[in-house]
């Protein structure tokens, strides 16, 4: 399997932000923007494994750092961070850009976790990651902690299901 670098991998999206995509405080929702992310993410996942079904297991650290305005445009800029064998990490950076007086600033990051999947849905290996800028060997650096964490994450998650009912809470 080839190894592929991250420039390889990178999408940027960019859109306007729309009357109808904000809350009541006249900034962007901050699901519509997950949504923006998680678009952008696959389309990096799929360009990195070439494979048509790649799912998102996970989505963690969204931060949003900066209101979203509707004077502003949004860049979304994906790429894979870090691959585990199944599994790899898509980084995504928001750039909000006053397009009144050209004021560009990071408004969110987020990392989701994707997983490609053959004709019968089952995980299949993913190649390797190549970071060559500051930012993508920064991240790929710090990305196995991070891949630690959710796999505590994880176990934590099942433990919790566990306990949950499904029980119809009007009965």
């Amino acid at each position: 399997m080839q190894s592929k670098k991250v420039k390889e991998t990178r999408v940027v999206q960019t859109d306007q932000v729309l009357i109808n995509d904000l809350n009541n405080y006249h900034t962007l929702f901050g699901g519509v923007l997950m949504k923006k992310m998680d678009a952008c993410a696959v389309l990096s996942a799929r360009r990195h494994t070439r494979i048509k079904e790649c799912v998102t297991a996970s989505t963690d650290s969204v931060n949003f750092i900066e209101p979203i305005r509707v004077s502003d445009s949004v860049c979304i800029e994906s790429f894979v961070s870090y691959t585990g064998k199944k599994s790899m990490e898509i980084f995504c950076k928001v750039v909000a850009e006053d397009l009144e007086t050209g004021n560009r600033r990071i408004a969110a990051t987020a990392f989701f976790t994707f997983v490609p999947l053959d004709e019968n849905k089952r995980p299949i290996e993913v190649p390797a990651v190549i970071p060559e800028t500051e930012e993508e060997k920064f991240l790929f650096e710090t990305g196995k902690e991070r891949e630690q964490i959710r796999k505590l994450k994880r176990q934590q998650n099942k433990e919790l299901v566990s306990k949950l009912t499904v029980d119809k809470p009007w009965d």
